[in-house]
């Protein structure tokens, strides 16, 4: 059986350890026009195919060693795609033997990597637009590769574009060549071995402001002066990571904010961070989101989980130390508090899963399962709780953060699996066995539902506390007396974490009366929030409450963006409700196309359309 149930490639008999990459763009078609050559390494003796991952590449030409070579796209094997296989020489089937492969092919228009924005589309209405995401498994329909995350290798590019466009990619931003055709080619180059699921690609009319030494933030230009604001302390969390996990290897760390279209809140492409514009709010209360993706550099870019079905080493690890950033640099409260909020959203998707389901388990089998499918806050926050708990055996943060730069220094430009994680663990605490001891390995790792120690209780509950209280005064209401308690003072003197805290805490109790959120929306002036997460959750408690007048904020609000942070939770509460059902088909059947194809791909399911 392969080591990765997602790829369909031969990756324990061939090991692909570098790309060169050759792309034009052509808007027109909305298709990419490609050469990729791949040098290759052989692991084992007198196996006479390479099979790489595709996903409806239209391949042309294949070359080994300037010599065309048979070549076979099979049958497709949902979701994976269709594998091609290469008959490769005898001379390659030497282990220890390396080789290059030339593949000419072009993209399909429906690439689910890719998003083509049409002028309309973007901010400055001027110039089309497309992006990339390639996790988890997507990078098959931008090339052919080896599409698992166990693989890593250096890639350099070169991408021509229109002239008057940008080019971007994972990589550090090399020279320009202007040509007379009113084109351009934009040379890359990424020197850290990198895993196919973080190739990116931008192209656009955008624009670049300096934020630190190290750093630019990218944008329309209608929206870069907000940006450069918000992400004025990026270098500030660089250096707060640096402290944490040690040197930053990558170069160059940027950012470029997308269309509300990105179904991310970020993606963490190594030299590149892709980010929602919906963080943009003016007050840089939700760029905890760029430490986040900041502390992707190490765990998971630089330390990557060998396969998906180990995902919570790279997310559980990346919402740990982010949150250590975060109490580094704006105080241990609200460190305490975003762990009481994540807390709270992984009862949530777990109740969405259902506490049976086995994708809610830390290390799931993904056999035949898309990724995409897997996808939820479970790795983040069940691999945050287990971590903290692990912490707290050994002796809190002054020694467990020993060991996670040890843990990163170990397995740095590697791979590592749960398994290994736990040897790692074991041995560096071989003195605090005892403690150790106490781990009910299989339940953390293996069991469905919340995590089988409650580790909500060893959080500080002080931050939290006014937004507990706050939430019971709201759900207790039984009169009209009760409500004329309330004043905005109760809500504006939380901070912004916390008043989306108070709005989840509302969420998960029995639903308000509709007269109740009505009053709460006048006395907290609800409806002019334009912070997306708090409005996200206001819309939320109107949908369940039935509150018809709602109804058209929250499809102005689904169709402005595409984050599935937001839309489907929004989606499925509608879908949920019997007066708004068959609206929301309805609005995302008439709208599909404005979503990026994740989105599109989840938001269908959760409709019950497919």
């Amino acid at each position: 059986m392969a080591s990765d149930p997602n790829s369909l490639a031969n990756i324990d008999e061939y090991k692909c350890n570098n790309l060169v990459w050759h792309i034009t763009v052509d808007f027109n078609e909305n298709i990419l026009n490609c050469k990729a050559t791949l040098t290759f390494e052989c692991l084992k003796d007198d196996i006479n195919k390479l099979i790489l991952d595709t996903s409806n590449l239209l391949i042309e030409k294949v070359e080994i060693n300037n010599t065309n070579v048979p070549y076979e796209v099979q049958k497709e094997t949902k979701p994976f795609g269709q594998p091609l296989h290469i008959t490769v020489g005898k001379e390659q089937q030497v282990s220890g033997s390396t080789f290059a492969v030339s593949i000419e092919y072009k993209t399909s228009p429906s690439a689910t990597a890719v998003q083509w924005l049409k002028p309309e589309q973007t901010l400055g209405k001027k110039h089309p637009y497309l992006f990339t995401q390639c996790q988890a498994i997507h990078a098959r329909s931008l090339l052919p590769c080896q599409d698992s995350p166990g693989i890593k290798f250096k890639y350099t590019a070169q991408i021509t574009v229109s002239d008057c466009m940008v080019a971007l990619m994972s990589a550090v931003k090399g020279d320009e060549i202007n040509h007379n055709d009113g084109r351009k080619t934009c040379h890359f180059e990424q020197k850290v071995p990198m895993p196919s699921y973080l190739l990116a690609i931008a192209v656009g009319s955008i624009e670049h402001r300096t934020v630190g030494p190290r750093s630019k933030v990218w944008c329309e230009k209608e929206m870069i002066e907000a940006c450069k604001y918000e992400f004025a302390e990026v270098e500030k969390q660089i250096s707060t990571g640096e402290s944490l996990m040690g040197p930053y290897v990558w170069g160059d760390y940027d950012l470029l904010i997308l269309p509300p279209s990105f179904p991310y809140g970020g993606m963490e492409n190594p030299c590149l961070t892709f980010v929602t514009p919906t963080v943009i709010v003016g007050d840089r209360s939700l760029t905890s989101l760029v430490a986040h993706e900041i502390t992707h550099s190490w765990t998971g870019n630089l330390v990557t989980n060998k396969t998906w079905e180990h995902f919570w080493l790279n997310e559980g690890f990346t919402r740990f130390l982010e949150q250590k950033i975060v109490g580094l640099m704006e105080g241990e409260d609200m460190r305490q508090l975003m762990a009481t909020d994540g807390w709270q959203y992984l009862k949530e998707a777990i109740e969405e899963f259902g506490a049976s389901n086995p994708l809610t388990n830390l290390q799931p089998s993904l056999h035949g399962i898309d990724p995409d499918d897997a996808f939820s806050s479970v790795p983040y926050e069940k691999g945050y709780a287990f971590l903290y708990y692990i912490e707290s055996l050994v002796g809190g943060p002054a020694v467990f953060n020993l060991f996670l730069r040890s843990y990163i220094d170990h397995f740095k430009y590697k791979t590592v699996t749960t398994p290994q994680f736990k040897e790692y663990l074991i041995n560096y605490f071989k003195d605090k066995s005892t403690k150790l001891s106490e781990i009910d390995w299989d339940a953390w790792l293996h069991a469905p539902g919340m995590p089988p120690i409650n580790v909500n209780e060893l959080y500080d509950p002080k931050p939290t506390l006014a937004c507990k209280e706050l939430c019971q005064k709201w759900t207790s209401v039984t009169t009209s007396e009760d409500l004329e308690k309330f004043k905005l003072e109760d809500f504006t003197d939380l901070s912004t974490l916390q008043k989306i805290d108070f709005l989840t805490k509302v969420s998960q109790e029995k639903p308000l009366s509709l007269e109740v959120l009505k009053t709460m929306a006048d006395t907290y002036q609800l409806k002019t929030y334009k912070n997306s997460e708090i409005k996200f959750r206001f819309l939320q408690l109107s949908i369940r409450v039935k509150w018809k007048e709602m109804y058209e904020v929250a499809l102005e609000f689904v169709l402005q963006l595409g984050r599935m942070k937001f839309v489907r939770p929004l989606y499925r509460e509608m879908y949920k409700n019997d007066e708004t059902r068959d609206l929301a088909i309805k609005t995302f059947e008439d709208n599909r196309q404005i979503y990026h194809s994740i989105t599109a791909n989840m938001v269908a399911k959760d409709l019950k359309l497919v």
